[in-house]
Order: structure tokens, then sequence, then C-alpha cells
């Protein structure tokens, strides 16, 4: 879930909480692994599931929408080490440099 979270990080989470779209949930996939996700749209099958990194982990484009039951809690807050209330959107990437910082070879 990096950036929003890291590896580490504890949760403080609201069990049986109604879920909306841009929370970070906990869910158990398919196989029975925990994991945190961002749901991002109900589906008549349940809840189509990201993550904040395309590039690490499983999430519904891999294993399909997660059954709402599968979806067991909602994260409030992050509570350490870097305390702060978790809300509905994902914390955007850091800017790209601009071009006149990169290596010659990255730019041309």
């Amino acid at each position: 879930m990096e950036p929003t979270l890291r590896d580490g990080d504890v949760l403080l989470v609201r069990h049986g909480s109604g879920v909306r779209p841009g929370d970070i949930v906990v869910a158990q996939l398919p196989g029975g692994v925990l994991a945190v996700k961002r749901a991002t749209m109900r589906l008549p099958e349940g809840w189509w599931l990201e993550r904040d990194n395309p590039l690490q982990g499983v999430d519904s484009a891999l294993v399909g929408a997660v059954p709402e039951l599968a979806v067991q809690a909602v994260a409030i807050a992050r509570i350490w080490p870097r305390p702060r209330p978790l809300g509905s959107t994902p914390t955007p990437p850091p800017p790209a440099p601009p071009a006149s910082d990169m290596p010659e070879s990255a730019s041309g």
C-alpha cells in the first residue's frame, strides 16, 4: 500500500463498519491471506480492491472482486510510527523531478 502505508505501520481499524469507495480495508483474499487494500467500487459480486502501488502485491485485477463478507474492517487511522487519520483518497505520489534535473541518458 505504499506510498500511503509502509511495512510495520500499525493501524486502528473498525470492524463491522460500512465500506465506502476509497476506504482502506482489511480483507481476506482468496487463499485465506489477510491484506490491507483500497476498496474502489462495489460490484454485485463484492468489492473491487486495489493496491496503491501497482508494481507490488495482489489485488482484484489478479483475484477478482472480493465478497463483501471477506472485507473484515475499515482502517480509521495509522497510529504508529507516524500517527494520522486515513482518508478515503490515496496519498498522491511525489512529483516527478523537472526534466532538467534528470540525467542526460534518461531524458534523451
